[in-house]
């Protein structure tokens, strides 16, 4: 069912990162335990329009740890891509930078917003926002070492009464920098709470590079009113695409004609749980690719009647086969039940991966 919706007319927000050109981008935002290279494609063929990497500690990538760089492998059909680092080590970062150089990615982009103990922690993550000067130097360096742009993904602050990111927006610009995604929650909020999204008109003035709107877009309303009530230059979705990379497609056809076409059909969803499983397998193997996809059969059948029982058969699932003929089975279900259409997806998974 296709869906008629009143909308303001965007404006055209065009920008260069390096050699690339956006307009309006939709980004996939790094996930730490999702945004491995099989998700990454499935968003791109749906229309992301750049995608990022799960992030990688630049302390592990130099000591040559071999998931470090498997997290670094990239594919032409995802192009072009950012390869996020962390750390709190000047010499590993830059070092860690000029090897994502030499991998071919497009873009270098530097976490400083994770907001878990393990990472705040080791002075690495959203800890900069404690100390932007720290922020701004390691920043500087790290865009002096490589060719290739430098972005940076950030929070507002470390909590309500320490909110520094206009300063940090600024000196980031300064430091060298060539776009800001901004996570519009604080640290202490880590995925709770509402995200805030009046900080990207308070940020957009003290800047002259793009600033990328991140944190509870959920749907393609989300993602047209985001560029209608914001100065935001494009929108960075999270959470909302695990196992649901439709949400970018939906998006774009918001965007584009003002209409929404609504959930795909259930043909369509399972073709593409089949294709993202596929894709696991050829990259990751077929032991290690058939475990790690169990997390995303959530998303895959979220909003269909009956789904629960389905999932719980899926994720015990120990073959190829098995899990054709479970989807098969179910196909047959619903078209018997007269359930073929899917409810609206309007929430977040319950999926354990941090948005970093």
């Amino acid at each position: 069912m296709w869906f008629k919706i009143k909308m303001t007319n965007i404006d055209k927000r065009e920008f260069h990162i390096g050699k690339n050109k956006f307009t309006n981008p939709l980004m996939l935002a790094p996930m730490e335990g999702v945004t491995d290279l099989p998700f990454r494609i499935m968003c791109k063929q749906m229309g992301a329009d750049l995608v990022f990497t799960e992030f990688i500690a630049s302390d592990a990538l130099i000591r040559d740890s071999m998931k470090s760089k498997q997290k670094m492998n990239i594919v032409d059909e995802e192009r072009p891509v950012a390869v996020q680092i962390f750390g709190q080590h000047k010499d590993a970062m830059i070092h860690s930078a000029k090897m994502i150089e030499d991998s071919g990615a497009e873009i270098v982009d530097i976490n400083y917003g994770c907001w878990v103990k393990k990472v705040v922690n080791n002075n690495s993550g959203a800890a900069y926002l404690k100390d932007p000067e720290r922020m701004a130097d390691m920043t500087n360096a790290v865009a002096e070492s490589v060719s290739i742009p430098v972005t940076v993904k950030t929070r507002i602050g470390w909590d309500h009464n320490s909110i520094v990111i206009e300063k940090v927006a600024k000196m980031q610009d300064e430091a060298g920098a060539k776009q800001l995604s901004l996570h519009c929650r604080t640290r202490d909020m880590g995925m709770g709470g509402k995200a805030d999204w009046s900080w990207i008109d308070k940020v957009k003035p003290h800047i002259s590079i793009p600033l990328i709107l991140n944190g509870d877009v959920k749907t393609p309303q989300d993602v047209i009113e985001a560029f209608t009530t914001t100065q935001a230059d494009g929108v960075m979705i999270g959470r909302a695409a695990v196992g649901y990379p439709f949400l970018f497609k939906r998006a774009k056809v918001l965007m584009e004609t003002g209409i929404d076409p609504g959930e795909p059909a259930v043909e369509e969803m399972f073709e593409a749980c089949i294709r993202h499983l596929d894709l696991c397998i050829e990259y990751k193997g077929e032991t290690r690719g058939f475990m790690e996809f169990r997390k995303h059969y959530s998303g895959y059948l979220r909003g269909l009647f009956g789904a629960s029982a389905t999932r719980q058969k899926l994720v015990v699932a120990e073959t190829y086969t098995e899990v054709r003929q479970i989807l098969d089975e179910y196909m047959d279900y619903l078209r018997k039940e007269d359930r073929l259409v899917p409810f609206e997806h309007k929430e977040s998974p319950k999926i354990t991966c941090r948005n970093t």
